[in-house]
């Protein structure tokens, strides 16, 4: 199981929001470049860099994101405000390993199928994000009526490499999460799953560790320092 930082940009500063809500800022720092970098130094396997300003449509932070892929030899795994094919294209084009899709991909799941074949399953991330059980889109703004095991099938079907798994009743809030809608997922799907929203512990992290998830992204707990990354790092399966 990865333990994956978190990256947030918001108007080129690195953030961290409570449920994803604007003017909900926890956590300010002024450079997101050396933040990404700081964490490549203490030993992280992958990075998650989320364009918050593309995602709120208020403005992207593009010009962030590329600094960030040319400075850290790591992956990236970089979503937020991917609205269109060309969108989706420019950033594979540009060096970002792995591409988190959203709305792009529940609005029509064809698009997946379409990067997956032409940039490999594997770089095509899709985002199931869950909120009172079911999957919202538009920056966690609208809802839907779909289930996350559901369209977790559905997204396998069309080509999906993973699955970028947010509670977000549990985002930001440090607060603990809920396991069962993980492994409700897990348990629909065969591609691997990365989980994310309301890791506060290290005990978190551990209850994590006993399940199936690729991966957790860990964002205010690391910045916040509840969760110390060296420790967290003892829990990723070699």
């Amino acid at each position: 199981m990865f333990i994956i930082p978190a990256v947030d940009i918001k108007k080129g500063k690195c953030v961290q929001l409570v449920q994803g809500k604007p003017g909900t800022e926890q956590i300010v720092l002024e450079n997101p470049v050396k933040v990404a970098l700081e964490w490549e130094k203490r030993g992280s396997s992958i990075l998650h860099v989320i364009d918050l300003g593309g995602a709120l449509e208020e403005g992207g932070n593009l010009p962030v994101v590329e600094e960030i892929i040319r400075e850290v030899s790591i992956p990236v795994q970089m979503g937020g405000g991917i609205r269109t094919m060309d969108d989706a294209t420019y950033l594979l084009d540009m060096g970002v390993d792995r591409i988190i899709l959203g709305t792009l991909a529940i609005e029509n799941p064809d698009n997946v199928q379409e990067l997956s074949r032409e940039f490999g399953s594997e770089r095509i991330i899709v985002a199931l994000d869950s909120k009172d059980s079911q999957v919202v889109v538009r920056g966690w703004t609208e809802k839907t009526d779909q289930k996350a095991p559901v369209l977790g099938k559905i997204m396998e079907k069309q080509g999906a490499g993973s699955i970028l798994f947010t509670n977000v009743d549990h985002e930001g809030l440090l607060g603990g999460f809920k396991v069962e809608p993980l492994r409700e997922l897990l348990e629909a799907v065969d591609i691997p799953v990365i989980y994310s929203g309301g890791v506060s512990t290290l005990e978190d992290v551990s209850v994590l560790s006993k399940t199936d998830a690729y991966g957790v992204v860990i964002g205010s707990a690391l910045y916040k320092g509840t969760i110390i990354f060296e420790d967290a790092l003892s829990y990723e399966k070699k």
